[in-house]
């Protein structure tokens, strides 16, 4: 159930006690008192039941013709409101004038006002704020097929009730499509800073108007804020014509909804269809997060790297045991282009070793040489290609030298033999022999 603030209860001191209204409606305590006039807890001595009775008393500062005008047009509206049947819609049960001024009669529900929740337990979460939106367009669609224009939403005339509903009240200033405006010069109807652009502007309201009301009402519950509330009518009128609605840090998957029912041209504003589809697919967890609103995190500077090292490493290890194959491939061609080269010189002849000193005759004998013979040179045939100087010489070893007197003229030497034939063959080129 609604409480009555501190306002109200200082008000309802200096009210009188229960008194009797129409005949049948005992009031008995306020409930909260607005713009337009003060909400009643009454109770219905006809039917013995509790209802919310709204007495439209602000209408002091009108002329008596401008009273009789609206206290008409409140007659025709509150019966217009009186047909809507809808859960969200907090029904008109009777209307009747007294005092000079015209007294709704409407549906008690035992909640609290969005208002109330919002600044007692802050913003809510933006699920439950599409839950509370979704069944608000359910309302006033069905207004606006009645024709029937609320006029006024806001957090305050939004009702959360004990059993699960939300439910929209006060049609009291709420008026039909089909009608002007019936105020005196100057005045607008509404709470300024929920009123739409073309409303603040000067001109009529319409369905479009409602919608984004809708819109700042939603703002507030998400946000903890209204978006165009700055402490004064007309500076909350001209935020509300010139201004956007700030950033929306709480708003997630319900921004998009927002930033559309706050668009201010009203033909470009989003509809109570369009509306209707997005808060369902939030309510169902089926709509995408926005990614303006919830932007990706910069990753910092040693995760790119991270992420690169496999894929660069591969590529480097792939490099390297190309590298290292080509190597071992090169190698092995050399290898084998040595190995093909025949040096049967060294493993089928031992040649004798070189030396620079030229070679050394054996010893003479001082006796006269008439008898001697001389020395025969050796019985190797030197290749046909080497040269007088480089006959090969003997290794000098610890055992005395060959008498060349036992030697015999004519006589080869058969491992020359086979040498020489081998080079004959090919087998052994002529320039591997010393």
């Amino acid at each position: 159930m609604a409480m009555a603030d501190a306002g109200t209860r200082e008000f309802a001191a200096s009210s009188p006690g229960p008194r009797l209204v129409a005949g049948r409606y005992r009031l008995m305590e306020p409930l909260g008192r607005g713009g337009m006039g003060t909400v009643w807890r009454a109770l219905d001595e006809s039917l013995q039941r509790e209802v919310a009775i709204k007495e439209q008393d602000a209408l002091r500062e009108l002329t008596a013709h401008e009273r009789q005008i609206y206290t008409v047009r409140t007659f025709r509206e509150a019966r217009a409101a009186g047909r809507l049947s809808h859960p969200a819609v907090a029904a008109v049960y009777d209307v009747f004038e007294e005092a000079g001024h015209p007294w709704i009669v409407m549906q008690l529900v035992s909640s609290r006002t969005l208002g109330e929740v919002v600044q007692a337990e802050g913003p809510l979460p933006p699920r439950r704020v599409a839950e509370i939106g979704l069944q608000l367009v359910g309302a006033l669609t069905a207004a606006h097929a009645a024709g029937v224009l609320h006029r006024d939403v806001k957090p305050d005339n939004v009702l959360l009730a004990d059993d699960g509903r939300v439910v929209l009240t006060d049609f009291g200033i709420a008026t039909l499509e089909d009608d002007s405006p019936v105020t005196r010069t100057g005045a607008l109807i509404g709470t300024p800073a929920f009123i739409a652009p073309e409303r603040a502007s000067g001109g009529t309201a319409q369905r479009e108007s409602d919608l984004w009301s809708l819109g700042v009402t939603l703002f507030a519950a998400v946000e903890g804020r209204s978006p165009f509330q700055r402490g004064h009518a007309l500076a909350s009128l001209a935020a509300v014509m010139y201004e956007g609605p700030g950033p929306l840090c709480r708003a997630g998957a319900l921004a998009p909804v927002l930033l559309g029912l706050l668009r201010k041209d009203p033909a470009r504003r989003m509809t109570a269809e369009e509306a209707e589809r997005a808060l369902r697919a939030i309510v169902d967890g089926t709509a995408p997060a926005p990614t303006e609103e919830v932007p990706l995190p910069v990753p910092g500077p040693v995760s790119p790297r991270r992420r690169r090292w496999w894929p660069l490493a591969a590529a480097t290890g792939t490099l390297f045991i190309g590298l290292a194959a080509g190597g071992i491939a090169y190698l092995t061609a050399e290898g084998d282009g040595r190995a093909r080269v025949p040096e049967p010189a060294v493993s089928s002849v031992v040649d004798p070793p070189k030396t620079s000193e030229p070679p050394q005759e054996p010893a003479r004998d001082p006796a006269p040489s008439e008898n001697r013979r001389p020395a025969e040179k050796p019985s190797k045939k030197p290749s046909p290609s080497q040269e007088p100087s480089e006959e090969p010489t003997e290794q000098p070893t610890d055992e005395p030298p060959d008498d060349p007197s036992d030697e015999s003229d004519g006589m080869v030497d058969p491992d020359a033999g086979e040498l020489q034939a081998q080079i004959e063959a090919g087998i052994v080129p002529p320039g591997d022999v010393l």
